[in-house]
């Protein structure tokens, strides 16, 4: 027996209460007819991964925690639920040459047409390239990565959707990376894309500026000439201890606390009207799914973001 009634009841193994509504019933819930503020995709890219992975169970997993957490930003007083959501699914069997990458591309394009701010929930970084390949004009925008590396890498992999960007004709002197490490990166490739004119900020960077002034920095040249700007946040900067789903996450990266900022920061400037969710293999997370966890909370920093855009 519950007690008193007080809204709740069981739903799937757990206590309802319709008193605490759920970060899932909120993305869950239709636009009725709105223009949604927000689209989140699902873009389950595995197939090509340089290290093996299930980062196809990844966005599941993520819209299965988003029923652990509430729309509540107590420190903000700011209710999600103010937000019109819309889940556009996921895109089916994106890795599949030319059909599934059309695929992905288009349905980036779509739901980015249909909300003010997309959110896509990979998958391998590989998701990186069809979401904004979709979603952005390669001409007129700029690159931001929350990224451990560069991704310039050749041929075809999770490690190249830097290069396939700027092949398929973004510039890359509006290319700009945040959180690269070392020992996880040739010089080969970093001379080659900061020849092009890309920046890249450091690990150490960071520490030294701040995450705050890193982006803020970051998304001025990124969105330099009233450009749209495309967020990469690939989970394993972080360090290893807050990311270990990520295959590539090494001690020492990001703090959690950095990751969320910038996924706030990045959801209320204007110019961001893209966001993907990367690296992380949800068949491979600790015992209590912490990765997952973070993947899920910053889907909820981003809306918090564009719920504070002027």
């Amino acid at each position: 027996m519950l007690g008193h009634d007080t809204g709740a009841r069981l739903y799937r193994g757990r206590v309802r209460d319709a008193r605490w509504p759920t970060a899932a019933d909120w993305l869950a819930a239709e636009p009725g007819g709105r223009e949604a503020d927000i689209a989140v995709l699902g873009v389950p890219t595995f197939a090509t991964s340089i290290s093996p992975t299930g980062a196809h169970e990844t966005p599941a997993a993520v819209r299965r925690h988003l029923a652990r957490l509430s729309t509540w930003s107590v420190s903000r007083s700011l209710d999600l639920a103010d937000l019109t959501a819309w889940d556009a699914g996921d895109v089916e069997d994106p890795d599949e040459p030319s059909l599934g990458e059309a695929r992905a591309r288009a349905a980036a394009r779509h739901a980015a047409g249909q909300a003010r701010l997309l959110v896509a929930i990979g998958g391998d970084n590989s998701a990186t390239y069809h979401v904004m390949a979709g979603a952005h004009d390669l001409s007129t925008s700029g690159l931001v990565t929350l990224d451990a590396h560069h991704d310039f890498r050749e041929g075809r992999s999770n490690g190249t959707p830097v290069r396939d960007l700027v092949n398929a004709g973004l510039d890359p002197s509006r290319v700009v990376q945040i959180g690269i490490a070392d020992w996880a990166n040739s010089r080969s490739y970093y001379d080659e894309l900061t020849g092009l004119d890309a920046t890249v900020m450091t690990l150490a960077e960071v520490e030294l500026r701040g995450i705050d002034e890193c982006l803020m920095r970051a998304l001025d040249i990124a969105g330099s000439a009233d450009g749209t700007v495309h967020v990469d946040l690939d989970l394993d900067v972080c360090d290893r201890s807050v990311a270990p789903a990520c295959p590539a996450s090494l001690p020492g990266g990001l703090a959690v606390a950095d990751l969320l900022a910038v996924a706030a920061a990045a959801g209320e400037d204007a110019r961001v009207t893209s966001i993907d969710i990367t690296e992380v293999d949800a068949t491979r997370d600790a015992p209590d799914e912490r990765t997952v966890r973070l993947a899920a909370l910053c889907i909820l920093e981003a809306a918090a973001g564009l719920a504070s855009r002027p």
